[in-house]
Order: C-alpha cells, then structure tokens, then sequence
C-alpha cells in the first residue's frame, strides 16, 4: 500500500470516527432486521459513543465490550438480539467513537468506566438490564452489578474474570507494572500495542484464523496508533490490578443474589483461559455452562452460537 493510499485510508476511517456520534442510523439495514443506530450523550464534558437498537419498551441488554475493541465487536449480535431486546453497547472513554482525554489531565480507571456507563443507562431511563461483559466488561459490568443488583436481570459472561484463578502467565508483566510503574515495565506492555499484539488477540486460539476479518485489527490499531492513546491503556493497564481485591466482594454478590448467568466462553484464549471460566460453578447455581472451541473474541468464530444461545437464555430467564 503506497503512503498516499495508507494516508487516504486513515483519513476516511478518522471521518467515519467523527460522524458516529452524529449519524442517524445503519443504512442499508435489510428488510426485517432491526437498524442499529448510533448516538452519544455527554457524560461529565465527555461525548459517550453507543449504538442501540430495539423497542425501549422491551427488555433491555447491555452489552459492555473488551480492550482493545469497541461497540464494533458487537456489530453482528445487536440486530440478532434487537427484534425482542432493547440493545445498548457504549464504547467507553478512550476507545471507539467516544472522546479520549488526555492520560494527564482524566482518571483512568474502571471506576470511572462504570460511573460513566451507570450514568448512560440512566440518562436512556433503562432500570433493568441483562448484561454481556467480555474481557474490561467484566469489571466495569460487575461494579455497576456491586452498585445496585436488583438492576441486573441476568449475565451473559464471555471471557470476562472474577477470579484469579483465570490470572496465569500472560498476566506476569501486568503484575510487574502493578508493582512497579516502571518505563522498562511500560515497555514491555507498549510492545503488546502494536499491529501484531491486536492481530494476535483476534486470531489466536481461532480454528480457522484467516477466515477472521482484518477489518476488525485494522480498526482497532488505528484507534491504538491515535496520539496519546497508548498511555490511556497504560492507565488502566495499571488500574486493572484494582480489580483483583474486588473480585471476593464479587463472588460474595453472586453467592447472595444468584443471577440467572450465561457463560459463553472461548476456551483457547490465552488472556482469559478456561481456568478462569470454571470458579463461577461454585458460586452461581442458575449457570449455563459452555466452552467454544475459539479465542478471546469468540463473536468473531461463534457469533452465531453465541447468539443463538443467548436468545434461548433471555427468553428463559429475563423475559419470562
């Protein structure tokens, strides 16, 4: 690709970036399929991106996506939901189509990402909601669960921790940026950055990786190569070992409220391996259990499983 093509293809995806927020809807949705459509509301001076889709009369699903992706991971299940469902998926702060303040001048932390979805979900008015979490939903979902969880009709969980049992090897270097906030550790996380990292999250552990669509790291790396970006995921890089001293209170709340839960969980995927999938049947008694033969963005091999399995579970568990 010549630097006038690559300068060209930058350009228009910064543009599709710009107008997310400002777009009326999915053009070209076919007949019979309910259209996505794309809004934004400002959250504390900050534009939050979502798409949506559905009745807002219907039962609601919030689906909070992982690092280092968007609502966009979440492209194909809105329409394979929406018929019956109210969908939301945010991006949050930093990623996607919403703004991303300078690392020096905002807070990032899981915290924050959670204030910012609760405060989403109650400008849409939606009191109730199943929740989808994947890899950085997992901690931004189970803190609003935390907060109210009479609010959550039930969990769709995929490759998202609350345990450390699912903590093995890959997270060592994460562990010694935790323990020290080193440039010589940054470093070793920067390099996990770049083209090869996000291609690597995408495609490893798939069965077949070339039928995975370069669209979806191409998309994303350009969203990492931004100017300043690499240190907001340094900053939550770092506040992501805050969660591990919530995930007793976690496992508490599942003991005692026992949501409904769903688990759908790529098996092969090195970040969050299966090792982290199995300590949720000790605390959750209403648990379909399923492990895919596919990676950490199990969507993008088993996307219509996934979904397939998700509407039986709402049918059964939220919209009875």
């Amino acid at each position: 690709m010549t630097l006038i093509s690559r300068t060209l293809s930058a350009a228009l995806l910064a543009a599709g970036i710009a107008t997310f927020a400002s777009s009326p809807g999915s053009a070209g949705t076919p007949a019979g399929v309910p259209q996505t459509k794309f809004g934004y509301e400002v959250i504390d001076g900050l534009k939050i991106a979502y798409r949506e889709a559905g009745d807002p009369s219907d039962p609601a699903v919030l689906l909070l996506h992982g690092f280092p992706t968007s609502s966009h991971m979440f492209r194909n299940l809105i329409p394979a939901l929406a018929e019956d469902y109210y969908v939301i998926a945010p991006d949050y702060q930093g990623f996607g189509a919403s703004d991303m303040p300078d690392a020096a001048e905002y807070d990032y932390t899981f915290d924050n990402l959670a204030r910012t979805v609760q405060d989403l979900l109650e400008r849409k008015n939606i009191d109730e909601y199943a929740v989808y979490l994947m890899d950085y939903g997992a901690p931004v979902g189970y803190r609003i669960f935390a907060d109210d969880p009479q609010k959550v009709t039930g969990f769709i969980i995929q490759n998202g921790n609350a345990y450390e049992e699912g903590l093995l090897d890959f997270w060592d270097p994460l562990r010694a940026y935790w323990s020290d906030r080193s440039e010589e550790n940054a470093a070793l996380l920067r390099a996990f950055l770049g083209l090869d990292g996000t291609k690597w999250q995408f495609t490893h552990g798939t069965r077949n990786p070339d039928a995975i669509s370069p669209d979806n790291y191409w998309h994303v790396q350009y969203l990492l190569d931004r100017p300043g970006n690499q240190e907001v995921q340094l900053e939550l890089f770092y506040d992501y070992g805050s969660n591990l001293k919530e995930y007793p209170d976690w496992q508490a709340l599942f003991r005692e409220h026992q949501p409904p839960a769903l688990l759908v969980w790529g098996k092969n995927d090195h970040i969050f391996p299966a090792e982290g999938a199995h300590p949720y049947q000790r605390d959750l008694e209403n648990l379909e259990f399923h492990l895919l033969d596919t990676g950490h963005f199990a969507l993008e091999e088993d996307g219509q499983l996934i979904a397939t399995e998700i509407r039986d579970f709402l049918a059964r568990e939220v919209a009875k």
